[in-house]
């Protein structure tokens, strides 16, 4: 894996994303930096970000991309060759939060001959302060 160099708009947005509770989306990241960046740095800062395993995106029942930071993978995945986020998301349907429940595992079994290169699970419902 290539080292980037790091820049103001990277060190921004990674704090921004790994200092969020719950996942963010792009509009989320570029209303909270404002004028740090424009939105194309940022389209670019997420995909080198998640390249480098520092952080995941998250695909939302809305279709909306998301990101969280990669803490567990940080320290659980460091040798691994194919980087996976087999955890559960969790999509709110009141206050459209998404947050990452990295203790729920889920299993599944595919067909002979397929090989897996990504998961994304998403549950939707009511998260704890909206029931």
């Amino acid at each position: 894996m290539a080292t980037v160099k790091k820049t103001a708009a990277k060190t921004a947005i990674f704090e921004f994303v790994n200092q969020s509770a719950q996942a963010v989306s792009h509009a989320d990241i570029q209303q909270g930096l404002g004028d740090v960046c424009d939105r194309v740095t940022i389209y670019r800062v997420l995909e080198r970000l998640v390249n480098e395993n520092l952080i995941h995106k998250i695909v939302n029942v809305d279709g909306v991309l998301k990101y969280a930071s990669c803490e567990i993978c940080a320290t659980e995945h460091t040798h691994v060759h194919v980087h996976r986020h087999d955890h559960i998301h969790f999509s709110c349907q009141k206050c459209k939060s998404v947050t990452c429940l990295e203790d729920v595992h889920p299993t599944y079994q595919l067909p002979k001959k397929y090989k897996v290169m990504e998961v994304n699970f998403t549950v939707s419902g009511l998260c704890p302060k909206c029931v």
